[in-house]
């Protein structure tokens, strides 16, 4: 047993991983308690083990993370981990308390690696078994038959005994709990048709049914292992958001700089952030000027001037000077974490999300048991043969196994992933195209989302060569976006850049150099002498003339009008929030076609936006590529970055698109509206199959033999449906 993680309820984010409580709470009485779930795998085990927390006395709140396999419990503090370990056990459900030095081995792919193992074990030993069984399909008899049987028997049985080991451990915890899941009539019939086939072989019967509990057990693993793949892909944002994080800083101490852990920096303290690096904490600049990168915090799709009074947080970039910042937050305090915890929140509450397939087990694992006893007491009455009875239950129970059940979502999912895969979009969820199926409203960020987040200078032709080639002149001394941009512009134009001497970078404000017997400056307009006004610009001056104005906008990403006016004619209402100027946002949203649109907007605001359209019944999809849009990405119905995206926007997200294209949007919904139907057709066959097949069953008319043939049909039949997409 590991030992507890306790922290209070502002934990960092490498601690909040997996689950988050609701709310944030100051809670000074209260804390975090973190469990590890090894033996949790659907929706009903989430709903299961939170009931079951909550019932303990104390406890305020209990969130369960399916793809970590972790709980995350408010409680008083008096309520001990052991106390909640204790209560799972009583209902059957395998927990530790989880010690943070082991959560990156729990991370790891074992549970993947086994299963797969477990599958080529079933798969090997099925084919073996099946080609024993032509003999004995193709007449053979006594002495031959028996012999194809405890062959079969010899590679069946412990084949069985080892690949079903999955179903068989969920299904004992869960009787010894005394209750049902979908594993208990699964681990019935394997069990009954691998005993009822060594006692036929035993006593020289006709029929043995190894080849049936073994394609039984391949065929689910097939699917719990399809399932588990989609799952495991989806990491915790939370964690990657952690890594932005500074552990040191170089603090100014009687002049001298100190390299100074985080933790050991207190409010007041001043720090020294070179060019280059990121900033630690959040603060007030001091002394120096510069310009910030602020876009993964605030969407800003440009840099923004830095000086004395400014304020910055931890995660902003320094681009062109050094600045000495007076420590107003530190560690847990920061706005970058306080963006974690939004993430860590709302990923526990996507977690809560019960896929169609879980739903409908619910329902089904007792009625399989129920129909199996009903047939085996009538048997019993009408005919008084065990060996009849019991054949006839096994039969009932192999031929009503929810083996098409189970594959009915992963099957469309395996399908219409390679589908959108070739159209370079990456399922990371395996609920993500059951919930896309469902939006009816689309979220924008602007900056590095519907554009490319690099600058382009409008107008270059208009403008004076002469005026142009100073300007490239001096914009050849710094690697500014916007500067970057006008050289490109110029370049475009066959416009040399002027010979400038005296080249000087003059951080935040622009650059500066003497071009013949004239001083020039090409940089901000209150640098220059401009006229500051909507849109974004830089200004050149030379000598004493009027400042001359470069307009600059940001370049659409393609297939952004594409995917707008597909998403608007699939009846989805378009929306674009970003943390941008509102000339900026108005350009673009006007450039694109979208009528509501937001700007300046916070993290923090995104995400209430987010939450206030799924609060109003609304079905959100948000795409985003940000720091700052983590929190909305976790918080909305379903979500998507692209692949230029940040790495905690793209692990925060269900979908990732891989090209720089967006027109792929469009088809991401028109397939997730393809997979639901497909879906749902694949209940209904799952359905008529049981409605056909089952009063076969229950009439005696099928052997186990044939009602695996028939449970196998019917798989068959579901991932034919299901490769309809492709």
């Amino acid at each position: 047993m590991t030992e507890i993680m306790r922290t209070p309820l502002a934990a960092c984010p490498a601690c909040a991983t997996g689950a988050a409580v609701a709310g944030t709470g100051d809670g000074a009485a209260e804390g975090r308690l973190m469990l590890s779930l090894p033996g949790i795998h659907c929706a009903g085990c989430i709903s299961g083990v939170e009931r079951g927390l909550k019932a303990v006395p104390g406890v305020r709140e209990a969130r369960v993370n399916l793809t970590l396999k972790r709980a995350a419990v408010e409680a008083a503090e008096d309520v001990t981990a052991a106390d909640l370990v204790a209560a799972l056990d009583r209902l059957g459900f395998e927990a530790h308390e989880l010690d943070p030095g082991t959560i990156s081995a729990t991370d790891s792919d074992s549970t993947g690696r086994e299963l797969l193992m477990r599958l080529a074990v079933a798969g090997f030993a099925m084919m073996n078994v099946m080609l024993l069984s032509v003999a004995v399909w193709s007449g053979a008899e006594d002495a031959t038959r028996d012999l194809m049987h405890w062959i079969s028997a010899m590679i069946a049985l412990p084949a069985v005994a080892f690949s079903g080991q999955p179903f068989f451990r969920n299904a004992l915890t869960a009787l010894t709990a005394r209750r049902l899941n979908m594993d208990v009539p699964i681990s019935v019939a394997i069990v009954m048709a691998a005993g009822m086939s060594l006692y036929e072989t035993a006593m020289s019967g006709e029929h043995a049914y190894f080849d049936a509990a073994l394609a039984l057990t391949f065929f689910l693993l097939a699917g719990r292992y399809l399932d588990y793949r989609t799952r495991a892909a989806a990491r915790s944002a939370a964690q990657e958001l952690a890594a932005l994080e500074v552990p040191r800083a170089t603090r100014l101490v009687d002049g001298r700089e100190v390299v100074t852990p985080i933790a050991e920096l207190s409010a007041g303290d001043l720090v020294r952030v070179r060019p280059g690096g990121r900033m630690p904490v959040d603060g007030v600049v001091e002394t120096g000027t510069s310009e910030i990168d602020r876009a993964l915090l605030t969407g800003e799709s440009l840099p923004v001037f830095a000086g004395e009074g400014s304020t910055v947080s931890a995660g902003e970039v320094n681009l062109t000077g050094p600045l000495d910042v007076r420590v107003t937050a530190r560690g847990a305090d920061t706005r970058l974490h306080k963006i974690a915890d939004l993430v860590a929140l709302a990923e526990s509450a996507r977690t809560r999300y019960t896929s169609l397939a879980d739903r409908a087990a619910v329902a089904y694992a007792p009625g399989v048991h129920l129909l199996a006893l009903i047939a085996f007491a009538a048997w019993m009455i009408w005919s008084g043969d065990l060996r009849v009875s019991v054949n006839v239950a096994i039969a009932t129970l192999i031929i009503t196994c929810p083996c098409a059940l189970g594959l009915a979502v992963p099957a469309v999912v395996t399908a219409a992933s390679g589908r959108l895969f070739r159209r370079g979009v990456l399922l990371k969820s395996g609920t993500a195209l059951e919930r896309l199926a469902e939006v009816d409203t689309v979220v924008f960020d602007k900056t590095g989302t519907l554009t490319l987040g690099q600058p382009e200078m409008q107008g270059a032709a208009d403008h004076a060569r002469t005026d142009l080639a100073v300007a490239a002149g001096l914009a050849s001394a710094s690697a500014h976006p916007l500067a970057q941009a006008l050289r490109r512009a110029a370049e475009a134009e066959g416009v040399a850049p002027a010979a400038i001497a005296g080249l000087r970078e003059v951080p935040g404000y622009g650059v500066e150099g003497r071009w013949g017997d004239h001083p020039v400056r090409f940089g901000r307009a209150a640098w220059t002498g401009g006229a500051d006004g909507p849109g974004t610009a830089s200004f050149l001056r030379i000598g004493d003339r009027d400042p001359v104005r470069f307009d600059f906008t940001d370049a659409l990403r393609p297939g952004a009008a594409e995917a707008v006016a597909a998403l608007r004619a699939a009846g989805c209402r378009v929306m674009l929030i970003s943390g941008d100027s509102a000339p900026a946002v108005e350009a673009t949203a006007k450039a694109l076609g979208i009528a509501i649109a937001e700007s300046g907007a916070l993290p923090k605001d995104k995400v209430a936006r987010v939450q206030a359209l799924e609060a109003e019944g609304h079905k959100v999809l948000m795409v985003g590529d940000g720091l700052n849009d983590t929190g909305a990405l976790a918080a909305a119905h379903v979500s998507i970055s692209p692949a230029s995206a940040l790495d905690a926007a793209r692990v925060a997200s269900d979908i990732v698109l891989l090209g720089r294209d967006l027109d792929a949007l469009a088809d991401c919904l028109t397939t997730a509206r393809q997979a639901r139907a497909r879906i749902k057709e694949n209940f209904t066959l799952s359905a008529l199959y049981n409605v056909i097949a089952v009063p076969i069953a229950l009439a005696g008319l099928a052997t186990p033999l044939i009602a695996a043939l028939a449970m196998s049909a019917s798989s068959i039949t579901v991932s034919l449906n299901a490769l309809r997409l492709r």
